[in-house]
């Protein structure tokens, strides 16, 4: 019994007490996570409910240079709008915005050389690693000197040793990559309107992840054949009407 009141004694003294309620902490929120209390979500670190069940608001077209992504997935500019149940919307480039700020990309973590994981993960490690030094020190040394020295020592290899295990780790939580509107050139489409004229048109595309888009499409020139139902391909992006640049294309093997 000595040896555990020895270790008790340990645990809740200067400095391993502030990691040992931080580790407490960390511990039921795994526990948590482990029997389902928090579900998969918690694990990406900031990545909602509507993201991974496809719960969320239904895409739309919204005006030009507008994006709404369903399918729990990401949203580009350029009047794009993914209308499969569930995602994300946002005006102009980028509809993803750094939403891992409690978890990839979070700014403390990264100047740290933390960044790249879920903060749950980098900061579970940091408090585990460093209450497991401070415990070391605290039953090796004694008197208040030695045992702020002991803190500074424990922060430090907490963060050594977390960088060094952080690494490894990344390849197992790739980032996502933000749809863009370069990501729609070269893929084929179906037109939706009667018609596709200079300063008129739409289309619906497939995106990489499967959900569908309706997005503004122009022809420099007039192309008569280009009517509903009819497929074609995207060639380019007009910035400046923010809008993509069609052609008439048949996707049909030669012959057929």
């Amino acid at each position: 019994m000595a040896g555990t009141g020895d270790f008790f004694a340990a645990a809740l003294a200067f400095p391993t007490a502030l990691f040992s309620f931080a580790l407490v902490v960390v511990v039921g929120y795994w526990l948590l996570m482990l029997i389902g209390g928090l579900g998969f979500d918690g694990l990406h670190g900031g990545h909602g409910a509507g993201h991974h069940l496809g719960a969320g608001h239904a895409g739309h077209v919204g005006p030009v240079g507008h994006v709404g992504h369903g399918a729990g997935g990401h949203g580009a500019g350029g009047s794009v709008a993914h209308r499969a149940s569930g995602g994300h919307g946002a005006g102009g480039g980028s509809a993803h915005a750094p939403e891992r700020g409690n978890g990839h990309h979070g700014g403390v973590l990264d100047a740290l050389g933390l960044g790249g994981v879920p903060a749950t993960v980098a900061v579970s490690l940091l408090v585990a690693l460093a209450w497991f030094v401070s415990l070391a020190g605290t039953v090796l040394t004694s008197g208040a000197p030695a045992r702020g020295g002991v803190f500074v020592v424990a922060l430090v290899a907490s963060w050594a040793g977390t960088r060094a295990l952080v690494r490894p780790l990344r390849r197992l939580f790739p980032e996502d990559r933000p749809v863009t509107r370069a990501d729609f050139v070269g893929r084929v489409c179906v037109i939706r309107t009667g018609r596709v004229t200079a300063d008129f048109g739409q289309a619906e595309v497939t995106a990489e992840d499967g959900s569908t888009a309706t997005v503004q499409v122009r022809t420099p020139e007039p192309e008569p054949g280009l009517t509903a139902g009819r497929t074609a391909l995207i060639y380019d992006y007009d910035p400046d009407g923010e809008h993509f640049l069609v052609a008439p294309f048949d996707p049909s093997p030669p012959g057929r």
